[in-house]
């Protein structure tokens, strides 16, 4: 079947539709907003009971509190109007058919807006349930299921369309065929019920790397990695940043036009900083497993004041491989990354091989032997594997071991003497007990 050339061009227009984290705070009418929503409830719902419900929120204080209690959602508090999605509790089938039928509702309300000209973007994470039941004061009889927000992107704001799989990889006929790299591993089981895993909490997680392959481990990363917008000073919290800044405080002099590789940084929110720590001419390579990775890295450090003007290059891995010459390289940075890796001992050899005899490895990762090992045992592992993919805490011992094999160590450091939170530097021999644990290291 061939489609006309009218309906193709809304098809292609649709198809432009992006997610926008940054508005300009205008507000949006009340005409416009009904006529949007006019547009929405013509989905398709559930047996057409239709039972959903719509709450907008243009109101400043309003919105400022929603941000306030969805806790990152800046976007909140400079939208042009924030729809909560809701459904009637009671009318649902066994796969949910009313969650999916507010679904169907919330992207008629995106696609409607979209032709318009208005931004969007869908949000799950809204903060807590009972608060935002006051907020809007809901009746018992229902639920939140995410927010809309709409609104005109802020002047100068790139929205950038976020990589699709190919068609192939989502795709077969008469029976169930995917590609590996694109099936990501569960925990052994006879069987993996729905109603098990559900929420959060599952146990079906493989938080294992080394059940994963590498290829698998790219391809959440260079999907998953666009969670969020690739804008400046995103994936970074304050205690994160001020770990991280501790790490740098450990590298070495570097000379004028060094080469620098930073292997597996997640959204280049370690990259950020190295970058203002390099000196004038050296070359930074952002080296990832996926495609996706290194785009929005590069996006994202284009959008950083800092970064402007420095030179990137980007490197696709092979596995563990990283395809440049034997010696080639002044300082790699490792940045809670090891603790990924199926094959933490063959990503050191070859970091080791690229490196130039007195060059140098900054190494950081989540201690196991430290109060976060234990907490990542009980608290994080039952959940499902973050967005970064799965790792495991290291011990420093096993490290330490592995990094001798090709380096001497220069210098070390700790941070965090408590499981969560903190960011306290470790002196002595406290340091390998804090959550994070980094190195730095000289290949002979």
């Amino acid at each position: 079947m061939i489609l006309d050339l009218e309906a193709r061009g809304v098809l292609d227009r649709l198809a432009t539709r992006t997610s926008c984290r940054e508005f300009d705070g205008t507000p949006l009418s009340r005409d416009t907003i009904r006529a949007v929503m006019r547009d929405a409830i013509e989905a398709p719902s559930s047996c057409n009971h239709q039972s959903w419900h719509f709450i907008v929120v243009t109101d400043r204080d309003k919105l400022a509190r929603a941000q306030r209690i969805s806790g990152g959602n800046l976007h909140f508090g400079t939208c042009g109007a924030l729809i909560y999605l809701c459904f009637l509790n009671g009318w649902s089938h066994r796969h949910f058919s009313i969650v999916q039928s507010v679904a169907a509702a919330g992207y008629h309300m995106i696609l409607s807006a979209h032709l318009r000209g208005i931004s969007s973007i869908y949000n799950a994470g809204i903060g807590p349930s009972d608060e935002v039941r006051e907020l809007l004061d809901l009746p018992a009889g229902y639920t939140v299921q995410g927010a809309i927000a709409l609104g005109y992107t802020a002047p100068g704001t790139r929205l950038t369309k976020p990589p699709r799989r190919p068609l192939d990889d989502v795709l077969s006929f008469e029976r169930f065929e995917r590609p590996e790299a694109a099936d990501w591993p569960q925990a052994p089981s006879d069987a993996y019920p729905y109603g098990d895993a559900e929420s959060q909490l599952t146990p079906y997680a493989e938080w294992d790397p080394t059940r994963w392959t590498w290829d698998q481990i790219g391809d959440l990363r260079g999907y998953a990695v666009w969670a969020k917008s690739p804008i400046a000073g995103v994936y970074v919290s304050a205690r994160q940043g001020t770990v991280m800044e501790g790490v740098l405080d450990l590298m070495p002099d570097l000379p004028a036009g060094a080469e620098v590789i930073d292997v597996m940084g997640w959204g280049g929110t370690e990259a950020a900083r190295l970058l203002t720590r390099l000196p004038k001419g050296a070359r930074l390579t952002l080296a990832d497993l996926h495609d996706g990775n290194l785009t929005f890295m590069r996006q994202r450090l284009a959008a950083e004041p800092a970064c402007t003007g420095r030179t990137l290059q980007s490197l696709r891995m092979r596995g563990p491989d990283l395809p440049r010459p034997d010696a080639s390289a002044d300082l790699v940075t490792l940045p809670l990354a090891l603790e990924h890796a199926p094959d933490p001992a063959a990503l050191l050899a070859s970091i080791a091989r690229v490196l130039r005899p007195g060059g140098h490895l900054l190494l950081a990762y989540r201690n196991a032997a430290s109060p976060y090992g234990p907490y990542w045992e009980r608290e994080e592992k039952p959940h499902q594997v973050s967005n970064q993919g799965p790792f495991r805490p290291l011990d420093p011992d096993a490290v330490t071991a592995m990094a001798g094999q090709h380096f001497d160590i220069v210098a070390e450091a700790g941070f965090g003497r408590e499981a969560t939170h903190d960011t306290e530097k470790l002196e002595g021999r406290e340091l390998r007990r804090g959550r994070i644990h980094a190195l730095l290291l000289q290949k002979p």
